[in-house]
C-alpha cells in the first residue's frame, strides 16, 4: 500500500467492510472478549498520546466539542491550522466530531510533535471510552506510536551525522 493516500470515505468504507465480516461470523467461545469501556466515576476516559519527545496525557468525556490544551483553547495553543487538523481527524474518521470534549496536557518536544502526541492520545482514549472504534481507528493510523526521534550527536561531528570541513593542507 505504499504511495497511495486514504480518504475519509475509504476509511469509513473499510470499516463497513469490516463490520460487516465480523457480524456475518458467528461468535464462538473461543472468539476474543468483547472490549469493556474504560471510564472513571465521571464518564471520562484517559490515555496517553506520544510522539517524538513530546508526552500528552488526554481525558475525553461526551460533550459540545471543546479541546483544551495546557488550560488553553486549541486556537490559541496550536495556532497553525494544519495542527489543529491533526486533533480532530480521529473524530471524523470515527464519525464523532462535536460529541466529545477533550482535556489535555502536553509537556515536551514542539508544537508539531505535540500535535502528534495529541492525536494519538484523542484516539486512544477513543478506543477507551468506546471499544467497537479500534478497529475504524487502526486502520487510519492513529493507534501507531511514531517511533522516529532525532538522532543523538556524535563525538567527533558537528552535528548526528555532519563532519568538520575536510582541509587538505
Amino acid at each position: 500500500m505504499s504511495g497511495t493516500t486514504r480518504t475519509l470515505a475509504d476509511l469509513k468504507d473499510m470499516l463497513a467492510v469490516q463490520q460487516a465480516t465480523t457480524q456475518g461470523a458467528a461468535p464462538e467461545a473461543g472468539d476474543q472478549p468483547r472490549r469493556e469501556p474504560k471510564r472513571d466515576g465521571l464518564g471520562r476516559s484517559y490515555a496517553t498520546g506520544r510522539r517524538k519527545n513530546a508526552v500528552a496525557r488526554v481525558w475525553i468525556k461526551p460533550g459540545r466539542g471543546d479541546i483544551l490544551v495546557n488550560n488553553k483553547k486549541v486556537v490559541q495553543y496550536f495556532a497553525r491550522p494544519v495542527l489543529r487538523m491533526l486533533l480532530t481527524q480521529p473524530f471524523l474518521v470515527a464519525d464523532r466530531y462535536n460529541q466529545f470534549d477533550v482535556f489535555c496536557t502536553v509537556t515536551g518536544g514542539g508544537l508539531s510533535g505535540q500535535a502528534g502526541a495529541v492525536r494519538h492520545g484523542i484516539s486512544r482514549a477513543l478506543t477507551n471510552y468506546e471499544p467497537e472504534l479500534r478497529g475504524i481507528l487502526k486502520v487510519a493510523g492513529f493507534l501507531t506510536r511514531d517511533p522516529r526521534v532525532v538522532e543523538r550527536k556524535k563525538y567527533g561531528k558537528m552535528k548526528a551525522r555532519r563532519s568538520f570541513q575536510f582541509s587538505k593542507r
